[in-house]
């Protein structure tokens, strides 16, 4: 069955369907991991997003319900140079594709994606409609004109939770079975913006009791529930358009510790008075080195945004900048000691990626262990 890519200016790939029947529209970009299909798709942050994989072959070791990084797909497609569907790994359950008709994900596979990266690269991230279910140009045109894309609206609203949980699940132990390795020292708040298991996992596996909350919960039920640290998670969208969130974080600033990851970064670099911008065609891998400016060390990290923190819009002079990326030179990293808060717009849980940033939730850890000892 034939599948077509629409782009907004016009280009137009045309290739064979997997996955979800149907037509989607969403915000076309590229991810340049070799692994880690599964989790990208269920990663909260791709809501609304069409996703391109650089890596040829995709959907060979299957998937599975342990690496999942949500409970549903928020991603509207998926495009591929070739489909596995036959996978070999004693973990496997289900199919990319079967995977993807679950979840309602329309697939494209057998289109050269070299040159729609390429075509990205060059022209910038735009919006685009991917269809199974309907193949006539004029008419996905007129659709994809009514799409409003990504730019100054708050889609958080569709990934959050719509109630408060704890959640007391670590990270993997070395049996295959996940648990929490260290008891609990800490009350953690995790205000979700679509937050990936993985971060909470870690948060639990370092000693932390973790409530997670609704995007839209105020600082002063927050702070009334007088936790030791508040997290701010990961998220998709334009971090400006989440007033609500920046309000929020603005009124916890002095009064508890905080961390924040990817969009948690950009809110709280919002809240402490910067301006964030929409990058050319965003950050998108596994592979994207990050220098720690504190120990000159390089680290390899996992990314996912199309967003930044211009870096000269801040001028309380509180904040500094502690990680720089090296392939376009942007923050990837805040800290304020004034108010106990960091952040990084990379992904320290590395699911998938490489682990390097880890020690990031130690920091995290010690920042609680000052302010409550």
């Amino acid at each position: 069955m034939k599948a077509v890519l629409l782009l907004e200016d016009g280009t137009v790939f045309e290739g064979t369907s997997f996955g979800a029947k149907g037509r989607k529209c969403g915000e076309v970009v590229f991810n340049t991991s070799m692994t880690g299909y599964q989790e990208i798709l269920s990663d909260p942050s791709y809501n609304e997003q069409i996703i391109t994989m650089t890596y040829p072959l995709i959907g060979n070791y299957g998937t599975n319900k342990d690496d999942r990084e949500s409970e549903k797909v928020f991603a509207r497609g998926f495009i591929i140079k070739e489909n596995c569907d036959y996978p070999s790994n004693f973990r496997s359950k289900d199919t990319l594709s079967e995977y993807m008709k679950a979840n309602d994900v329309v697939g494209l596979e057998g289109i050269d994606t070299r040159k729609l990266v390429k075509h990205i690269r060059t022209a910038g991230a735009m919006k685009g409609i991917i269809s199974s279910a309907e193949l006539d140009i004029t008419e996905l045109e007129k659709e994809l004109w009514q799409y409003p894309g990504l730019l100054g609206r708050d889609i958080v609203r569709d990934v959050t939770t719509e109630k408060s949980y704890i959640w007391n699940e670590g990270s993997d132990n070395s049996d295959g079975n996940r648990a929490s390795e260290n008891k609990e020292k800490y009350r953690v708040i995790a205000l979700d913006f679509g937050i990936k298991k993985n971060i909470l996992r870690l948060l639990c596996s370092h000693g932390c009791e973790v409530r997670v909350v609704p995007a839209n919960t105020s600082a002063k039920e927050i702070l009334g529930q007088k936790p030791d640290g508040v997290f701010l998670s990961n998220g998709p969208g334009d971090p400006a358009a989440v007033g609500y969130a920046i309000e929020t974080v603005g009124q916890l600033l002095g009064n508890v510790p905080i961390f924040g990851i990817c969009l948690g970064h950009q809110i709280l670099s919002l809240a402490l008075g910067a301006k964030t911008y929409k990058l050319k065609f965003g950050h998108r891998g596994a592979n994207h080195p990050v220098k720690n400016l504190a120990t000159g060390k390089i680290e390899i990290t996992s990314q996912n945004h199309g967003f930044c923190v211009d870096m000269d819009s801040l001028t309380n002079g509180d904040t500094v900048l502690t990680h720089l990326n090296l392939n376009d030179n942007t923050p990837e990293g805040i800290r304020c000691d004034r108010f106990s808060a960091f952040s990084v717009q990379y992904h320290p849980e590395a699911s998938p990626g490489p682990h390097d940033s880890a020690y990031l939730f130690e920091m995290f850890m010690n920042l609680m262990e000052v302010t409550t000892s």
